[in-house]
């Protein structure tokens, strides 16, 4: 049996891991995947009537990038990162997302397509679970609002994650929980790198360290990334994020590692607005899962939004 000070602090990780699943990527909004990942456990089918269960099934998914925001069958992407040896790798947007912009992300579906069995966090804890899906439930079709950037370098239109992360933890907490969000180094993409191709000092990584205001810290990696040709106005695109989140006290509680694949369908509709969907799927880590090789690489958590972005200068 879990002490209630054990459970708590779960919570405090799975807590954050919600936060900052829900604001990935383009990220403009709302509660995340519920399903199974032990990390987010999620808004479960007795909470919400847009969660659905689903058998384990076919493992077969569409090379379309975006095909996968219709599939309830995911298989994780395979690893990336590493493979250009550039030093200066990143998911680039269209050239119409350069800029600042508000942004709305709105909740509108929730499924667990591996079944309920996978909810509960590393060790499968019912209580973690439920506190988790009482706050996700909260979030249901609200409507979250905040700004977002995408910065244009020499080598295309990238998201500035920095601003957006604390943007986005801030926004969905409903105050300040963020004390700094800075770049990190990594071999795939260093600042190094980045200037010595042409790139400047500014320009963003994608490696992110996110200090709290309470006792956490959260580091982000992207790990696998890709994108589907752009068709005049329409791009669609992914990114498998892998995030450690560690207590910066002195509790003991071992760091939690979890891996998110953001889809995204962006639409350009008109000079100033862009319409899209945004998906999370979350997987298990072989880290933090006692059940990683029962899920077989499959999405234990798939979280639909809708997107509504206007440019912040235009009128």
């Amino acid at each position: 049996m879990l002490t209630t000070a054990v459970l708590d602090c779960l919570f405090f990780f799975f807590l954050i891991a919600t936060l900052l699943g829900q604001s990935y990527g383009l990220n403009v909004g709302q509660s995340q995947s519920t399903s199974l990942s032990r990390r987010k456990f999620v808004e479960s089918s007795t909470i919400f009537g847009v969660v659905t269960l689903s058998p384990r099934g076919a493992t077969a998914t569409s090379s379309s990038i975006a095909d996968r925001l219709d599939s309830d069958i995911l298989k994780q992407p395979p690893i990336t990162a590493g493979t250009k040896f550039n030093g200066h790798e990143n998911l680039y947007f269209p050239d119409y997302m350069a800029g600042e912009w508000d942004a709305i992300q709105t909740l509108v579906s929730t499924k667990a397509p591996l079944g309920l069995k996978f909810i509960g966090g590393p060790n499968g804890s019912l209580d973690v679970a439920q506190k988790t899906m009482d706050e996700q439930a909260k979030r249901l079709n609200e409507q979250v609002k905040l700004k977002l950037r995408f910065v244009e370098t020499n080598f295309g239109v990238v998201e500035d994650r920095a601003f957006n992360l604390r943007s986005r933890l801030d926004a969905f907490a409903g105050k300040s929980v963020v004390a700094s969000v800075n770049y990190a180094d990594v071999k795939e993409s260093n600042r190094a790198s980045v200037v010595a191709a042409g790139g400047k000092e500014d320009d963003p990584l994608t490696t992110t360290l996110v200090y709290f205001k309470g006792p956490a810290a959260q580091k982000t990696f992207v790990i696998s990334h890709g994108q589907d040709p752009l068709d005049r106005d329409e791009w669609s695109g992914y990114e498998l994020d892998r995030s450690i989140f560690a207590l910066t006290n002195n509790n003991i509680a071992p760091p939690v590692t979890t891996d998110t694949e953001v889809i995204y369908s962006l639409s350009k509709v008109g000079g100033d607005r862009v319409e899209g969907k945004l998906r999370l799927a979350g997987y298990l880590n072989p880290q933090s899962d006692s059940l990683y090789f029962e899920a077989q690489n499959r999405a234990v958590s798939i979280t639909d939004y809708t997107l509504s972005l206007k440019r912040s200068d235009s009128n």
